[in-house]
């Protein structure tokens, strides 16, 4: 294994939200930079002038930082090798486009959009691979002043060399091979002066002496082209490592309707960034031995190599990941999981801001008893709703069939009586109490239990008995018997 120091970077597009798929890019690239002692970069490909926006682009640095990826240089952080952002470093690839065209490996063409999706039908009608084809290759100067007077701007075309074998050796998938003749003089620089992807990202690259690319599998049907660029530009050709397509559940490329795509989706509903981390460093990737899943990013940092990187499609198992979550939420100090499940209560409408501190000791007792039950903590607020909505509602016929057992109303009596002999609901009354109403009533299991907390809760299923009744209080307690008594008539 490769153990010297080496330079690798995340560049997201700030077109969106930060995708799943590119949070788990960027933790590969940071967790290699840190296994081998090297550096990671974050820098912003904003070509797509279009779709490219400030908002997106904060987002995505907010994110990345939310699941505890920091980088060494690049956007925020500053360097030698600024700016960070593809567009403010327009400047700095004009001496290449220079020479590529000096040298003659670039050309001007003049071929409108139309023109150029008007090849494409007719190559996809003969079933060949749609590509250009090298119409303004050898435009003669009259030819160009010709298009130049019908008021045409020309892009910039990269003179791709004939029946040559591109050999792409990567770090995951092995030595791909591509044939030049399938890909088509490409567009370096669009009409507006603005550099396409393919180029800017060579460009930068080298500049910012990256020594490897680790990347999503989309990015494969890019590399030769790139390839083609750094050898005509003289340029040393990175490692690269194309990390396998992130599936849904059915096996089909991750989307929309598998469920939350953004790392902004999964935050909101209160997942844990370290559960997050965990679980996206084990879609693709797998540690050399045991079956343990759970790891710190810390310790990703340390077992983490790309050689157990594997070219299957991983599966996102929401599941898993619910699962992975739940250990975490149980795992962490219930002061943090209090904090992060404020807004919860506070959006559910259960309490105010200011409530949320002057009943703070109450809200623990709620997250301690719910979180063994949660995988979220957006969930907190279906457990928690018994505690705040005061009225009986029966969840279903199995809690209706429950209270309205022939031994109810005489249990309930003998629990009312029972809690107005105390001053509060302690610990110890709360563990007590279901032995003494065993023991006065003659009544036991499920059939005590069950219906106790139907009339309490409206539900035969939930957090500890136990707990509800502590966090419930006296007063709270009385008023729910009252009320489940009144229901029976």
């Amino acid at each position: 294994m490769n153990t010297k120091p080496e330079k690798v970077r995340f560049a997201p597009s700030p077109t969106g939200y930060l995708h799943i798929g590119g949070a788990r890019t960027a933790l590969f690239n940071y967790l290699h930079a840190k296994k081998t002692g090297g550096s990671f970069l974050v820098r912003i490909e904003d070509t797509d002038l279009a779709r490219s926006t400030k908002e997106s682009e904060e987002v995505i640095i907010r994110d990345l930082h939310w699941l505890g990826i920091h980088w060494d240089e690049g956007i925020e952080v500053g360097g030698q090798h600024g700016p960070y952002r593809s567009m403010e470093r327009k400047h700095l690839y004009q001496p290449f486009i220079d020479q590529l065209i000096q040298e003659g490996k670039a050309y001007y063409c003049y071929c409108t959009e139309e023109e150029v999706e008007e090849q494409r039908k007719i190559q996809r009608t003969n079933n060949e691979l749609p590509h250009y084809t090298g119409k303004c290759r050898n435009l003669t100067p009259e030819q160009k002043a010709q298009y130049e007077k019908e008021g045409r701007t020309p892009v910039i075309r990269f003179r791709v060399p004939e029946d040559q074998k591109i050999l792409v050796k990567d770090l995951v998938r092995g030595d791909v091979e591509f044939d030049s003749n399938g890909v088509g003089d490409f567009v370096i620089v669009k009409s507006d002066g603005a550099p396409v992807y393919n180029f800017a990202v060579v460009i930068d690259d080298y500049l910012m002496e990256i020594t490897t690319v680790i990347r999503g599998e989309e990015h494969l049907s890019n590399t030769p082209r790139q390839v083609l660029l750094y050898e005509a530009l003289g340029f040393p050709v990175p490692k690269f490592a194309h990390v396998s397509l992130i599936l849904g559940e059915d096996r089909s490329k991750m989307s929309k309707r598998h469920g939350s795509t953004h790392v902004d989706q999964y935050r909101s509903k209160g997942y844990l960034p370290e559960a997050i981390v965990n679980f996206l460093a084990l879609l693709g990737w797998s540690p050399e031995e045991g079956e343990e899943e759970i790891f710190t990013l810390a310790e990703l940092e340390k077992i983490f190599t790309l050689d157990r990187v594997t070219k299957n499609p991983a599966v996102f198992d929401i599941k898993k990941l619910n699962w992975m979550n739940g250990q975490y939420i149980r795992k962490a100090p219930i002061d943090e999981i209090v904090e992060m499940s404020i807004p919860f209560f506070i959006e559910a409408g259960y309490i105010t801001e200011e409530e949320s501190k002057t009943r703070r000791e109450w809200l623990v007792k709620i997250v301690e008893a719910a979180r063994e039950r949660m995988e979220y903590l957006e969930q907190i607020k279906d457990h928690a709703r018994i505690f705040f909505d005061d009225t009986l509602h029966l969840e279903n016929e199995e809690a209706e069939s429950m209270l309205r057992l022939d031994h109810v109303p005489m249990l309930l009596q003998a629990f009312q009586e029972k809690v107005e002999e105390v001053e509060a609901i302690d610990t110890d009354f709360a563990k007590g109490i279901f032995k003494v109403l065993q023991k006065q009533t003659g009544v036991r299991g499920k059939n005590l239990f069950m219906c106790i907390r139907v009339a309490l809760t409206g539900q035969c299923h939930g957090m500890e008995l136990v707990d509800i009744l502590e966090i419930l209080g006296k007063e709270k307690v009385l008023a729910r018997i009252d009320q489940a008594l009144a229901y029976l008539g």
